[in-house]
């Protein structure tokens, strides 16, 4: 049996799930206006749904013939806890990445500061030498 992080990422792993969950959050609304967008059959985003409820993202009620779906972020929320964890790992390394860069940028430019301010003793060099010469 999957935990309930397993069963949430799995159900996010589909683009059409995705979608499905994208137009939930708009609002509750039933099966046939969620299938609408989607080229695929009745029973198709059935499935999809049955996934998204065993995940706990969606809750699906009956109304009449009517089958409204509403979305249940609760799952989305503990995702996005653990997603969390790691957002500051990836900005320290990102912070890290960019001093590294910094510091090259800055002795590339001493390294081209030196080397000009050679070529502009040793010419003028040249010239004293040359004056002296002639």
């Amino acid at each position: 049996m999957q935990d309930a992080m397993s069963s949430t990422f799995s159900a996010l792993a589909d683009p059409t799930r995705r979608a499905i969950l994208a137009r939930l959050s708009l609002g509750e609304t039933n099966v046939t206006e969620l299938a609408a967008p989607f080229e695929m059959s009745m029973p198709a985003v059935s499935k999809h749904l049955r996934v998204l409820e065993r995940a706990g993202l969606i809750e699906r009620g009956r109304e009449a013939q009517f089958r409204p779906c509403k979305l249940k972020a609760e799952p989305l929320k503990q995702a996005w806890g653990w997603i969390g964890d790691y957002k500051q790992f990836w900005e320290e390394s990102f912070d890290r990445l960019d001093a590294y860069l910094q510091r090259l940028q800055a002795e590339q430019k001493k390294g081209k500061q030196k080397k000009s301010k050679n070529r502009v003793t040793a010419r003028t060099k040249e010239k004293r030498d040359a004056r002296s010469r002639g």
